[in-house]
């Protein structure tokens, strides 16, 4: 990853910062991406780091740490996401993966994919990534972080596409963080309303 990347996600610049320098907490962000606004999803690796005691996330340490004790860490107020012991749980489960087939290194899953189509699978087998979440991440790899092998567009579906405000992987600032709030609100409008119209 280029260290020079400007990343603001957590609309925060420490966090931000991070995000742009550490592959492992990109992808602990992107995990921590659900049930709780982006911003707060991803400042989380910046005060998961501070409360261990460092400046940046480390896969072997969190893999190894105690579970009650990493998951009183993210329960600390301000808790890390809203629900901070299973999400404890499922950033152990993630970095436990990455030490085991990775070497504890984030960069790896992506560093060496020949392929859009299979960083997209490798992203998937990771813990805790379904198919959505990959392809969001493999979008924002593309976008932001200059990782993009042959296809990659392709392999992130609708999140790959340029020009649009759909995920993570489009916010460069607030204006552009505000358009895809925008767009996850007419998406869950339309689900709502295309429930509301099956049930009826």
């Amino acid at each position: 990853m280029d260290k020079d990347i400007t990343i603001r996600l957590a609309q925060q610049p420490e966090a931000d910062a991070l995000l742009g320098r550490s592959p492992l907490a990109a992808l602990v962000g992107m995990l921590l991406d659900q049930q709780v606004p982006m911003e707060w999803a991803f400042s989380g690796p910046w005060t998961i780091a501070r409360r261990l005691g460092s400046d940046d996330l480390d896969a072997h340490a969190i893999a190894a740490y105690d579970p009650e004790a990493f998951a009183a860490l993210l329960s600390e107020k301000p808790a890390v996401h809203r629900y901070p012991g299973s999400m404890a749980t499922r950033i152990q489960q993630l970095c436990a993966y990455l030490v085991e087939h990775y070497d504890g290194s984030a960069e790896a899953v992506w560093a060496d994919a020949p392929t859009g189509r299979e960083l997209l699978n490798r992203l998937k087998a990771l813990p805790g990534f379904g198919e959505q979440k990959a392809q969001i991440f493999l979008a924002l790899l593309g976008k932001r972080f200059g990782v993009r092998p042959t296809g990659w567009r392709e392999a992130a579906g609708g999140y790959g596409q340029a020009n649009v405000y759909r995920s993570a992987a489009d916010i460069t600032g607030p204006e552009s963080l505000a358009k895809v709030r925008a767009h996850k609100q007419e998406m869950k409008a339309a689900a709502k309303a295309a429930k509301a119209a099956g049930g009826a």
